[in-house]
């Protein structure tokens, strides 16, 4: 016998396991304030960095950046003023697990 919430059980723990998934394929991603994202790309010389613009009820702008082996990820209601050297990669949307 079926239960009616089956189908939705099964689709909730699909959800959390693909999102499990894509940690494990992302690695550990680091939530930072825009001033110490700021900071972390101080530390580098010629900073790889993907931005993207999202929001659904205001804009705001997003930043991933690799140091050291982790990821670092920022969000701002406006636009960084990012170092001179910076190389930017001008991405369509930026997702986080979790």
């Amino acid at each position: 016998m079926a239960y009616a919430g089956s189908g939705a059980a099964a689709a909730a723990a699909a959800q959390a396991a693909a999102v499990a998934r894509a940690i494990k394929a992302s690695g550990a991603i680091v939530s930072l304030n825009p001033e110490d994202f700021l900071y972390i790309l101080g530390k580098t010389n010629h900073p790889l960095v993907v931005m993207a613009i999202g929001g659904v009820f205001r804009t705001n702008y997003q930043y991933l950046t690799a140091y050291k082996g982790l990821i670092f990820f920022a969000k701002s209601p406006t636009p960084l003023s990012l170092p001179g050297d910076t190389e930017l990669i001008a991405a369509d949307k930026i997702w986080i697990p979790g």
